[in-house]
């Protein structure tokens, strides 16, 4: 199998440098200074708290999609706000049928990628990636991706490519794509959250209501999944429904200790390194919490803690000069919400 990896981020790269370990027929796109430091420097690649043993892998970078011969799968690996202008360039210039995977967070790229290609699958991932510098990564676990199509006759092309990818890293095929994705995305509601007041980027102020707010607003994506009959989809890596819950419900004296560990195991995320250090501007707040926001008010459900952080995301982020806000003040825009 010829693959084609659009996209050399922190997830793209990783994928990337995982396959080239295992399959000599893998090329890595991106813009051509990114693509000229692989080439020159290689991929670095290591494990939560593994710096000092950054592993070099060498990986086939191009800038230009004409130096890539006819492949037969191209996973696109770019963030939701650039999906659909990158999949056009993908569609126009990557020759042949190959099957083409989304590897974003959300449901978005369900809308987007089947208008433009036959065969389209799509990945959940479901491990934690972060980008040091162009070409050098970390993550916390080595996989899993979780993989699959709308339909049952993608189930082929799933389990296929799933075979392939999983001789170099854990891959999940799948005839509930759907749930999969969706109940990734309750985990990532933390993200917006986490973004606004500056976590990994300041030190909080108040522990307790940070806890408050962020169980609460992953209690709600729960509620809001279970309205929708979505079922829950389990994976090693992430919190059960239950958990999330409990995290949420019961006394703070019972689960302090188990937010504290799966606390201590979160990164800067995606969201923050885009408007915290890179400050572009840009965000997939609305792919992601905007979509349960809306789900909400299909199915009808409270959502106060995910509605009020939507607002203010939306409203604080487009600031050219966004500063952090507090937890108090976070909380105090949920107490305004209608109940």
């Amino acid at each position: 199998m010829k693959a084609l990896i659009v996209g050399a981020g922190a997830i793209g790269g990783c994928l990337g440098g995982w396959l080239s370990q295992v399959h000599e027929t893998v090329w890595l796109y991106d813009l051509p200074a990114v693509a000229s430091r692989l080439r020159e420097q290689g991929l670095w690649l290591y494990k939560e708290h593994g710096e000092a043993d950054k592993e070099r892998v060498e990986v086939r970078a191009v800038d230009d999609l004409k130096d890539v011969p006819e492949v037969d799968v191209v996973f696109i690996a770019v963030k939701n706000y650039s999906l659909a202008p990158v999949a056009k360039v993908v569609k126009e210039q990557v020759a042949g049928s190959p099957v083409v995977v989304g590897l974003q967070n959300g449901v978005l790229n369900q809308t987007i990628l089947p208008d433009l290609f036959e065969r389209v699958l799509f990945g959940v991932i479901e491990f934690n990636a972060w980008i040091d510098q162009s070409g050098a990564i970390g993550y916390q676990s080595k996989g899993p991706f979780v993989l699959g199509g709308l339909d049952g006759a993608a189930q082929a092309d799933a389990t296929a490519v799933a075979d392939w990818m999983g001789q170099a890293v854990e891959t999940i095929p799948t005839d509930r794509i759907r749930d999969a994705a969706l109940c990734k995305m309750v985990i990532n509601l933390t993200n917006s959250f986490t973004t606004l007041v500056g976590f990994k980027y300041r030190e909080i102020d108040d522990m307790a209501l940070f806890k408050r707010v962020l169980s609460n607003s992953m209690c709600e994506g729960v509620t809001i999944l279970k309205a929708a009959g979505v079922r829950e989809f389990k994976v090693s890596t992430m919190p059960s429904w239950t958990k999330i819950w409990a995290s949420a419900k019961l006394p703070d004296v019972l689960t302090n200790g188990i937010f504290q560990k799966s606390l201590d195991k979160m990164v800067l995320s995606s969201m923050a390194q885009d408007i915290l250090q890179r400050k572009t501007g840009q965000s997939e707040v609305d792919s992601l919490l905007g979509h349960f926001v809306r789900l909400a008010d299909e199915y009808h459900v409270a959502a106060p803690y995910n509605r009020a952080v939507y607002r203010l995301c939306q409203r604080e982020f487009a600031k050219p000069d966004f500063v952090p806000m507090t937890e108090a003040e976070v909380f105090a825009a949920v107490q305004q919400q209608p109940a």
